[in-house]
């Protein structure tokens, strides 16, 4: 049964349409242990696992002036050879070889006239591993639906709708108001969308900074039109390291997360000298309206906040305590339902007018949010693929609208790995910022540490003193 876009899905492409250098694809890399498999072998796997993924073997249809939005059409002409194909990184094979070619083949556009997505096997690296690439159009999927996907193309059953402990996966969000359909939320705003005046003023405040955050000037040296060529790098540090760090602040695995985002960017502006203000950072944060037995569902379900992270603030502890209170507001604000009901709203405007619409604002000089920081759980077991384990997993968010840098975060067993790719010209390198991010963890630990040493040196001072 073909399946028309809703207007959020629909609107990737049109943001896509509106940039020559821009490719919305999301993606993820499995970096996996022992030898790689033949490449029939590898096909024949591919072939057999796509069976369960239907939105794999369709392709978009448009229609004539965009009267209505583009529908998922079966392929007559679908051929898995065009879709999982075989590359070898330059030697070494190390892990700059594999950026590279990350980069290189994130920033070509997926081929409209083909289903939207391609699995890439990448042989030669070092230390006897391999690795799949796993490319999808996000107006195919989210986060969490493309997560799913590639849990799809692990042996057995490897999806994992529950989010790690103390993750922050934008569930206290009432859903009440996220998940209505848009014409009862349009037809009942008044009566039914929100329960209580409060609610609806919190929403108008939420847009209305949204709208603020988007218009502001205060990132303009850091964002700017972006090339056709990418660069892409990673961080993975220890997921216990970062529960620790949680336990004792009282934070949640997303706050420590974008407090080392805070820190790496905060040294990258020192290193160049420039002014550092409140406004500095303001950051795209996705927030996932999806219910676990939605996570199957090949869509996007998403809302946003726009939080400024405190780049301003000069101790690594008061500024993971910041992040944490200015999450907390953004959240209590009504960002996220403001953002919501817009998205709900666009799929009653008639959908040649919201596609001219998001062309207009996607060409717009936007100068006022810096990154994406967009935080999507994994397994919490290692998984298999081909009989061979996964030692580890890198996602890949896109970059558009004048964003020259954007950061991915997923759990792995007792991994957080930070995922980072940005334009080639783009001031600051997505190298660099991932090395800062590793360092901003490490300032949390050793702080962590030290409490709870201090916290042993009281407890025995009392003990000998009693």
């Amino acid at each position: 049964m073909n399946q028309r876009l809703s207007a959020l899905d629909a609107g990737f492409l049109e943001a896509e349409d509106a940039d020559q250098h821009a490719s919305l694809a999301i993606g993820a890399v499995a970096v996996i242990e022992g030898p790689p498999p033949a490449s029939a072998a590898f096909l024949s796997t591919i072939a057999q696992r796509t069976q369960s993924i239907p939105r794999w073997t369709q392709v978009l249809k448009c229609q004539p002036w965009d009267l209505t939005a583009p529908e998922w059409v079966d392929d007559d002409r679908f051929d898995i050879h065009r879709h999982a194909r075989r590359v070898a990184v330059t030697a070494p094979g190390d892990d700059a070889a594999l950026f590279r070619l990350v980069a290189e083949l994130m920033e070509r556009r997926l081929d409209r006239a083909r289903p939207l997505w391609e699995c890439w096997l990448i042989d030669g690296l070092s230390g006897d591993r391999w690795a799949l690439l796993l490319k999808i159009h996000h107006s195919m999927a989210d986060g969490m639906a493309a997560g799913a996907m590639l849990a799809a193309l692990c042996d057995g059953n490897a999806t994992n709708t529950e989010f790690p402990d103390g993750a922050d996966d934008g569930r206290d969000v009432d859903r009440r108001h996220l998940d209505r359909g848009a014409l009862n939320w349009l037809s009942g705003v008044w009566n039914t969308s929100f329960d209580t005046v409060r609610t609806v003023r919190r929403a108008a405040l939420g847009a209305t900074e949204i709208a603020a955050g988007i218009l502001s000037t205060a990132a303009q040296e850091f964002t700017g039109p972006l090339t056709d060529l990418r660069r892409f790098s990673a961080a993975t540090v220890s997921l216990a390291d970062v529960k620790s760090i949680c336990h004792r602040f009282d934070v949640t695995i997303n706050d420590v997360a974008l407090a080392a985002i805070t820190d790496s960017f905060r040294e990258a502006m020192l290193r160049r000298d420039r002014p550092i203000r409140r406004d500095s950072l303001r950051t795209l944060v996705p927030v996932s309206v999806r219910a676990p037995e939605d996570v199957h569902t090949p869509d996007n379900r998403v809302s946003v906040m726009l939080p400024l992270l405190p780049v301003e603030q000069t101790d690594p502890l008061q500024r993971l305590r910041c992040v944490h209170r200015r999450l907390t507001t953004s959240k209590l604000s009504g960002q996220s339902q403001a953002g919501s009901a817009a998205i709900l709203a666009t799929n009653l405007i008639p959908f040649p007018l919201t596609a001219w619409l998001i062309r207009l604002l996607a060409k717009l000089p936007q100068r006022g949010v810096v990154t994406v920081a967009t935080n999507v759980p994994g397994p919490r077991h290692q998984v298999m693929v081909m009989g061979r384990p996964v030692l580890s997993l890198l996602p890949i968010p896109p970059i558009a609208i004048h964003l020259r840098l954007g950061i991915a975060i997923t759990s792995y067993g007792d991994q957080l790995t930070f995922g980072v790719i940005g334009d080639f010209d783009g001031s600051v390198g997505a190298d660099e910022i991932a090395r800062g991010i590793e360092d901003g963890i490490d300032h949390l630990v050793t702080i962590t540490r030290a409490c709870k040493e201090s916290r042993r040196v009281r407890g025995r001072l009392l003990l000998l003193s009693s």
